[in-house]
């Protein structure tokens, strides 16, 4: 079934509209500030506490600090200069969605819908202090009432219908205001030693900020969030209440973090807190001139919410009589680096962690591994780059025994990994070419193809990023009826940035089903694209001060 309203366009149009307004306001104050490269939220919205993935040609670096933009006259001669005793940060996300998803034949499952993000901050540093306090105000317009198909075999037709099923029936345009940080935190000798406390988003594998732009693309990008992240390309994304710390010196970190999951992803209400919590430590280092970055880390996690049925491969009466909590603990290492070699340089990564605890009623023995490589062409002007590499998890293979052998990803974000995401990375193998080249200094390119498969064909083709309300498990799974060929995906996007401020980010995959698909839905081929715009704009603390 095919339903594009006329009021889904006329909701992307004006917001897109008001986003260029603003944008064209402010352009005469944000010039005067340093160029900055394209905004991308292909991973996550880039605000002023902690970093998400950036494009791949400028990559920026992991920071805790507001936006760089200033708004303010010019200061005339002999006045006082405009005191601002705090940091103030604004963002707005507008992103037009469109979707073919694979015919279910009955449901809907081709469809458009309207997302809108807007987050708010002030901060302030005083002395070895500083804190922050955020607001958020996430909407969904025009979301689909049905596409979501009963048959738990098909279930939610792509990011509409999750939406639809996650804020309460019959409600097409989800929308709630935030608490979205609120934290303090103390910073000790040096900068690289910090203890908060409080609400904040947390990424893990971004613990430091490599000089060097092909490392920092690479943690950002292929190495962090694939257990912890905020998910930050849905509109509720994800925050922990909690305490975390630095402590370090020059070339390496430790970082320690305990906190709770607090609701949202697809529930626009990102307020109550889950019962669900996480404990983090890791130790990060870099060798040879920054060139070389290594990381070992633990992360347990916690999920008291035993009243929920839990998605695994076991038969529905099995699941339904488990009521024991959820604890594993993962362990694992990550090691990055880059070799200049004649017209750029060689990079190469891995990435990998094994994991046991308790699945319920469950023992849990699982695992993961990442290899990758590329070469970049440093001394091209616009800095091609080809990637490639190969990812698996452990899949389940009996269903009746008192072993869990499914990878369970925890918190992670999933699109980092999975542009159009249709899938995880639970029960999978992703073998993947990546190009990337920069036309200019504002423009950024990116084209993925992926080869995937079900590591194991009597579990279970997942979807999700984890726990995001108390009302349901956080993934779901459709059976693979003992395929293992999932599907090939074509994507390319197109960041772009307009001025310091405003960025227009495009996105566009194809997918080709396999045998899996084939056995679920009545078509094999799925379309999804967006058009966004973000803008974004900061004003930095600044105390009086005479101008002679």
């Amino acid at each position: 079934m095919t339903r594009f309203p006329a009021r889904t366009a006329l909701l992307a149009l004006s917001a897109l509209s008001l986003s260029m307004h603003l944008a064209a306001q402010d352009a005469p104050l944000l010039l005067a500030a340093a160029t900055e490269p394209a905004v991308s939220s292909s991973n996550g919205p880039e605000l002023q506490n902690g970093p998400t993935p950036q494009t791949a040609t400028s990559p920026q670096p992991a920071t805790n600090k507001l936006p760089s933009g200033f708004l303010g006259s010019p200061i005339a001669t002999g006045t006082v200069k405009r005191t601002y005793p705090v940091s103030i940060s604004f963002l707005s996300r507008n992103r037009a969605d469109a979707l073919n998803y694979y015919d279910d034949g009955v449901y809907t499952s081709t469809y458009p819908y309207v997302e809108h993000l807007l987050r708010i901050a002030i901060a302030q540093k005083v002395g070895k202090f500083d804190w922050q306090a955020e607001l958020a105000e996430n909407t969904v317009f025009d979301v689909p009432t049905t596409a979501v198909d009963p048959v738990a075999a098909r279930g939610q037709l792509f990011l509409g219908g999750t939406y639809y099923a996650s804020n309460g029936p019959l409600n097409t345009t989800p929308s709630a205001a935030s608490f979205k940080q609120g934290w303090l935190r103390y910073h000790g000798k040096g900068p690289d030693t910090t203890l908060r406390l409080g609400r904040f988003e947390f990424f893990e594998g971004q613990e430091t900020t490599p000089k060097d732009p092909t490392l920092l693309w690479l943690q950002t990008n292929r190495v962090a969030q694939r257990l912890v992240g905020n998910f930050g390309f849905s509109n509720g994304q994800r925050s922990f209440d909690g305490i975390d710390g630095h402590y370090g010196k020059g070339t390496w970190d430790i970082t320690a973090m305990a906190g709770r999951a607090i609701q949202g992803v697809f529930n626009m209400n990102s307020n109550p807190e889950l019962n669900v919590d996480i404990q983090y430590l890791a130790y990060t280092r870099r060798q040879f001139k920054d060139r070389l970055i290594f990381r070992v880390f633990g992360l347990d996690y916690h999920d008291a919410r035993t009243g929920l049925t839990k998605t695994d491969n076991r038969t529905a009466a099995a699941r339904a009589l488990d009521h024991r909590n959820i604890r594993i603990g993962s362990y694992g290492a990550d090691l990055l680096g880059t070799l200049p070699t004649g017209p750029g340089a060689f990079d190469g990564l891995f990435w990998g962690v094994v994991q046991n605890g308790q699945w319920g009623v469950q023992n849990q023995h699982s695992g993961a591994y990442a290899v990758e490589g590329g070469y970049r062409f440093t001394k091209v002007a616009s800095k091609p780059w080809i990637r490639g590499g190969a990812f698996r998890s452990t899949g389940d293979n009996n269903n009746t025994d008192d072993q869990h052998n499914t990878f369970f990803a925890v918190l992670p974000t999933p699109r980092v990994y999975a542009r159009f995401p249709f899938y995880n990375s639970i029960n999978s193998k992703d073998q993947f070419i990546q190009i990337m080249d920069s036309p200019s200094k504002r423009w950024d390119l990116r084209s993925d193809m992926h080869f995937l498969q079900l590591t194991s064909s009597t579990d279970f083709l997942y979807n999700g990023g984890g726990a995001y309300d108390n009302k349901v498990f956080g993934v779901t799974g459709r059976t693979a009826n003992g395929h293992n060929s999932l599907a090939s995906i074509f994507d390319i996007s197109s960041d772009y940035a307009v001025t310091p401020s405003l960025s227009l980010n495009t996105y566009y995959a194809h997918s080709y089903g396999r045998t899996v698909i084939s056995a679920l839905y009545a078509g094999k081929q799925a379309n999804y694209g967006y058009l966004e715009l973000i803008y974004k704009f900061g004003i930095k603390q600044r105390a009086a001060k005479a101008v002679k």
